[in-house]
């Protein structure tokens, strides 16, 4: 006896060698044994052979039409043999019984499977509803493949210009776009940036890598939503002293100022000046909101994204001629530029000027500083004392003249780039960041002996992290250290600036121990601030390359830092050369630069000679 079952969804056929009630020993043509439950046996036959049946079945299954059957079938549960003898006209061979069989398995939208060889016709508007389904789901795949024939010959379909960063950088990988461009991809052997690249729908290097970063990082856009005013304090109390700022020439968020008060016994009070927004923002108000969803201004060469709404900022940016409220850290200095004391007030401070690092640096720098023979210049005797004062803080750091490096500014005009440099540690570098370092520190230090919760800049072993314990900065020599000074930037500034605000006014601070805002604030920030230092540094490196090209540059000289790690003698540019690999740390070499792609932000530099030995390498004399 031969037999046709199913088994993992599939018909076979065979001969049965036992069988018991619950279950059969049945053999295949191919010699194959199996044990089949006896539910699972769907038609009996004596003859032809089994091998036979199966062939003849699949040649009458493709004959039959699943519509017509459908038809015939009525709406009521059938078994496959009742509705194979209707459509045969006679009792049904096995081929025709099994071709019967295997129609109906293939066709599901037509036919429901109810138990062993049992089916119910779909009802009508199912049917059409599924062949709706199947249609569309053909015209989509047929679509698809035109795609991604046409992304292949490296021509762009229309529907692509609308997609483009986007299904680059946050795709929705269910489309069909989507789904033909991996398949047109893996076709070509090129990377999906490379083939969109190959269709001409990267025009320009620049606009795609800003593009890219937004879209992460600002998917509803970089505008702001419209916010009312900020809240202005109650009137506060206005100090007698003038100050004025140093910034950039670009700079509109003018955090800091400083002043200086000198005093008949020799002694000095030095004025630490920082914007205030913090008294007119609360905390989850609209304009919070706005703060906190950015978290920090986003610079790169160019341009920049700020944390605030320009409004907002005009609002409370320490412009010149104005009287701003400010959270003031007073410093009295003795005669020695010893520290003698400390105030922190909230108060209204006059800004007298606002100092730009190009005109100044014209005046005040190493060459001219206490030089007599310097015509005077605005500000010369504040500028020329807190230097000193400067110097003995940054001693009290054990960091004095530690580092002597040079930062460059990136220079845009047009498509054309300038790329200055500009010694680190200069006279007015020193006094900027010593004197906000001090403050960073003493706000700090002030808020962890308060036991009020603050946010923690912290240094070990070279890693920087945020944290909301009062750990120490090693690269900075310092105990503890609250970014507190560009509130204007900054939201764990604004954060902290309202601690201090709530200390200075005896007041419950605003986010109290293990407050979860706190901590969410921290998190969030941390993400944000270095994705977009990463965004920063990755365009600073795009414009080198650029600069390279522009000035046509083949050749470079480099310092060897270790192993293969290289940093360019007249860029800001730290790279990966293998082929210096041997050559000493600090010798200086130079190197060919080719296969610039401005695409991947990649070029391949290779090792020409030595132009130096490391300057510790002293010569062996016999």
């Amino acid at each position: 006896m031969h037999v046709i079952f199913e088994e993992d969804g599939h018909f076979k056929a065979g001969s049965i060698l036992s069988e018991t009630e619950a279950t059969a020993q049945i053999e295949a043509a191919s010699g194959k044994r199996s044990k089949v439950k006896a539910a699972n046996i769907l038609l009996r036959f004596a003859a032809p052979a089994p091998a036979a049946v199966m062939s003849e079945a699949e040649t009458l299954a493709a004959e039959l039409d699943a519509d017509f059957l459908w038809e015939a079938a009525g709406s009521e549960e059938f078994g496959f043999e009742q509705l194979a003898q209707e459509y045969y006209g006679h009792a049904p061979r096995p081929a025709e019984a099994v071709a019967l069989l295997m129609k109906l398995h293939a066709a599901p939208i037509h036919f429901h499977k109810k138990g062993k060889g049992r089916y119910r016709p779909a009802p009508p508007e199912t049917l059409a509803a599924a062949k709706a389904g199947l249609e569309k789901k053909r015209l989509a795949a047929e679509k698809q493949a035109h795609l991604a024939a046409e992304l292949a010959a490296f021509r762009l379909p229309p529907e692509y210009a609308s997609l483009i960063p986007r299904i680059l950088i946050v795709p929705d990988k269910n489309t069909l776009e989507y789904k033909a461009l991996e398949e047109a991809a893996a076709a070509t052997g090129l990377s999906q940036v490379r083939l969109i690249e190959r269709c001409g729908a990267i025009p320009s290097t620049l606009e795609f890598h800003l593009a890219s970063f937004l879209l992460e990082w600002f998917p509803r856009g970089t505008g702001f939503a419209p916010v009312g005013e900020p809240i202005d304090p109650p009137e506060l109390p206005k100090s007698a002293v003038r100050a004025f700022s140093v910034d950039d020439e670009d700079t509109t968020e003018i955090d800091d100022a400083l002043s200086v008060a000198w005093r008949d016994d020799g002694s000095v009070r030095v004025g630490i000046h920082i914007a205030a927004p913090a008294l007119g923002i609360a905390p989850g108000s609209e304009l919070d909101r706005v703060a906190r969803e950015r978290l920090s201004t986003v610079y790169y060469p160019g341009d920049k994204l700020t944390m605030l709404p320009d409004a907002l900022i005009d609002h409370y940016t320490l412009g010149e001629a104005h009287d701003c409220p400010v959270l003031s850290l007073y410093v009295d200095v003795a005669a020695d530029l010893r520290v003698l004391g400390t105030e922190t007030t909230v108060e209204m401070v006059h800004i007298a000027e606002n100092l730009r690092h190009a005109t100044l640096e014209t005046e005040f720098n190493a060459a001219t500083l206490r030089n007599p023979d310097v015509p005077d210049y605005p500000w010369r005797r504040e500028l020329e004392w807190l230097h000193d004062f400067a110097a003995v803080l940054e001693a009290g750091r054990g960091k004095a003249d530690t580092v002597d490096r040079v930062d460059y500014a990136f220079k845009l005009d047009g498509e054309r780039i300038r790329i200055e440099p500009r010694k680190r540690g200069s006279p007015i570098d020193k006094v900027v960041s010593e004197l906000m370092i001090f403050a960073n520190t003493h706000w700090g230090g002030w808020l962890a002996g308060k036991r009020v919760p603050a946010i923690y800049r912290a240094q070990a072993n070279g890693k920087t992290r945020m944290t909301t314990a009062p750990d120490p900065h090693q690269g900075l020599g310092v105990a503890q250290y609250a970014w507190s000074t560009s509130p204007l930037r900054r939201y764990v500034d604004l954060v902290n600036q309202r601690q201090l605000i709530s200390l200075v006014q005896g007041e419950p601070p605003v986010y109290p121990p293990r407050s979860e805002q706190l901590f969410a604030a921290l998190r969030d920030f941390e993400l944000a601030y270095d994705a977009y230092h990463e965004f920063q540094r990755r365009l600073e490196r795009y414009w080198m390359l650029r600069w390279l090209i522009q000035e046509d540059v083949h050749e470079v000289t480099a310092s060897v830092i270790r192993e293969d790690l290289v940093r360019f003698d007249t860029l800001p540019m730290v790279t990966r050369a293998p082929s210096v690999m041997g050559v000493a740390p600090g010798a200086r070499v130079r190197l060919a630069i080719s296969g610039i792609d401005l695409l991947d932000i990649h070029f391949h530099a290779e090792f020409v000679e030595t132009v130096a030995p490391p300057p510790d390498s002293a010569a062996v004399v016999p």
